[in-house]
């Protein structure tokens, strides 16, 4: 078997080669699309072949016919730009579009844009769309609390928009913005202000807790005592005294017992260890 398998393989390398040999001395031609590309064929006598896309691989055509190569991967570029926020201060900002051709539908995207389709196309609909939706933020809210939102607005827009040139943008991306140092120093300093301020309103608050439970303690401990001293009659005390000497008679330590010799006739108790 193993023998049998290095047969078809040089059989299949045999036959390419003839393939491609006989192609050359046919006057064909021969195109080798790797991995992640796809091919549009367009021949000078009838234009771009609008139902086929080649796929990967080595294609043989004739010499009139040209195998436009495209990358039909997941792509992504940075793109540094300005846009003016809502109050008029100049925001610059680094944004990362990640987006695909789609494979089927790649002869359309040729015939209408090319293989510079991002320049003609992705390009201009993200400047425009970012200068739009940064124009609706305050600087702000662009550096603190609404990053995400707008990035998420865009994203939504562009995507829409390129969507319906046959290319699919997977992700945008704010990778920074930069606000006029003034304005940074400024916001980060109220920021920081802010901040002071709900730490001052969480420590009343904590001192505000403590103090009242510190009174409802004391006031329990106040209700406590006046049950207690509501309870403690003459009656209440001499029982405890007798049953407390009882307990004392009936211990192993030596001890002198002095009937009648306390204060409401209690007996004292002398001595013991």
């Amino acid at each position: 078997m193993p023998n049998m398998s290095r047969l078809l393989t040089r059989g299949a390398i045999l036959a390419a080669v003839v393939l491609v040999v006989g192609a050359m001395a046919a006057g064909c031609m021969t195109t080798t699309l790797v991995s992640g590309e796809a091919g549009v064929r367009y021949s000078i006598f009838g234009g771009t072949d609008m139902d086929d896309v080649y796929g990967e691989g080595l294609k043989v055509h004739a010499p009139w016919v040209n195998v436009i190569k495209y990358d039909v991967r997941v792509q992504e570029r940075l793109e540094n730009m300005e846009a003016l926020s809502s109050n008029g201060l100049s925001i610059g900002t680094d944004i990362s579009v990640r987006w695909r051709p789609r494979s089927e539908t790649l002869p359309v995207l040729h015939v209408d844009y090319g293989v510079d389709y991002f320049r003609k196309l992705i390009g201009p609909e993200l400047r425009s769309t970012v200068r739009e939706v940064i124009g609706q933020f305050t600087p702000e809210e662009l550096y603190s609390t609404r990053r995400t939102e707008l990035q998420d607005q865009i994203f939504a827009r562009v995507k829409e928009s390129v969507g319906n040139e046959d290319v699919l943008v997977e992700a945008i991306l704010i990778r920074d913005v930069r606000l006029p140092e003034q304005i940074k120093m400024a916001i980060e300093n109220k920021l920081k202000e802010e901040q002071e301020a709900e730490r001052y309103e969480f420590t009343i608050e904590k001192e505000r807790l403590e103090a009242e439970r510190k009174r409802i303690e004391a006031e329990g401990e106040a209700a406590y005592q006046q049950i207690i001293t509501a309870s403690l009659t003459s009656q209440f005390l001499r029982f405890k005294g007798i049953e407390a000497t009882q307990q004392l008679a009936n211990s192993p330590n030596s001890k002198t017992v002095i009937v009648g010799g306390g204060e409401d006739g209690l007996p004292l108790i002398l001595g013991g260890q």
